[in-house]
């Protein structure tokens, strides 16, 4: 049995709820701490709720030092992701951390280095890998479905809402493009198993709603090593009337057919004609895989290497498009 540590409830820390079961059998959430000066109530009563009874740490190093957990979910501040990360790692602990892992490249290396040192792993929190369509839909394309492919159209739509103030400072959020945009990234990593060489950017804060520095739409083009054409748009201007909160989309052209996934569905077009596909289940969830492979399993989907590649994938579009630059890999 794993002992899990918590720090903080700014994002997606849901994800080591979603597969309660699973969570049960192999981990037990022994202390908690939110990071910072916010309250701790979100973990304590999520924990509560699934029958977890964990210490509460008002310092996280303490926490770590003194619990000694095998594997911590970081999802503190933003801009403390790195040291966070960086400090369990050179515990020997394994770490599940929010997208991005560092809002910037010394904080990258931060982290790289605690890995030189370290025997753990760390991953991040792209979850919508597992999800359906996804997971099915790379499958497909793995397996030669649509041939070489050649070209990749991603798009992140959300919802802007009220966001809390720390995404009004760079900061204290890293930019659209690190938060949102990570995710269509990632798909063009699993899709392609390819290697980023080059991007350029353009972004916008006009219009954002008074939400200060914050980046109301962004849009990558990126170039892979094997030739590969990417385009990739994020941005908050999903309206609050939409039936769901995120609209997310990706397009890939290949030698020998199209793929495409929207509105929750796989539409391919191939030598045999075009058709719907109702993706199924695939019962998976990130967190759960990575504790599979910490507790002896098959390696998890989502790899240490693959989630250092994206931070800096993040990190050279967001200087793209701060800079005006074509960056280079």
């Amino acid at each position: 049995m794993l002992k899990l540590a918590m720090i903080g409830s700014r994002g997606h820390f849901n994800y080591v709820f979603m597969d309660i079961e699973a969570l049960k059998k192999m981990a037990d959430i022994t202390c908690i701490s939110s990071g910072c000066e916010d309250p701790v109530d979100r973990l304590k009563d999520r924990c509560a709720e699934f029958g977890f009874q964990p210490e509460i740490y008002a310092d996280w190093k303490e926490m770590l030092e003194t619990e000694k957990p095998d594997v911590v979910c970081v999802d503190g501040p933003f801009e403390k992701h790195a040291e966070m990360s960086a400090f369990a790692l050179q515990k020997g602990i394994h770490v599940f951390c929010e997208k991005p892992i560092a809002l910037t490249c010394e904080q990258l290396d931060l982290v790289k280095d605690a890995l030189k040192v370290s025997k753990a792993r760390i991953i991040s929190m792209v979850g919508i890998r597992y999800m359906t369509p996804f997971y099915q839909a790379a499958e497909m394309v793995h397996s030669g479905a649509i041939g070489k492919i050649k070209l990749i159209r991603t798009q992140k739509s959300y919802k802007l809402a009220t966001r809390p103030a720390f995404y009004s400072r760079r900061a204290t959020y890293g930019g659209t493009i690190g938060w949102v945009g990570s995710h269509a990234l990632d798909w063009v990593m699993y899709f392609t198993k390819d290697k980023f060489e080059s991007v350029s950017a353009l972004q916008t804060s006009e219009d954002n709603f008074g939400n200060g520095e914050m980046e109301i739409a962004a849009s990558c083009q990126l170039k892979m090593k094997s030739g590969i054409i990417v385009n990739a748009t994020m941005e908050f201007l999903r309206p609050m009337s939409a039936p769901t909160w995120g609209d997310d989309r990706i397009r890939l052209a290949g030698t020998e057919g199209v793929l495409e996934i929207r509105d929750e569905k796989i539409y391919l077009i191939d030598k045999d004609g075009s058709r719907v596909i109702e993706p199924e289940d695939t019962g998976m969830n990130i967190f759960a895989d990575f504790l599979g492979e910490l507790s002896g399993g098959k390696p998890a989907v989502v790899t240490t290497e693959e989630t250092i590649e994206l931070t800096n994938a993040c990190l050279k579009a967001q200087e793209a498009a701060d800079t005006g630059k074509i960056i280079y890999f």
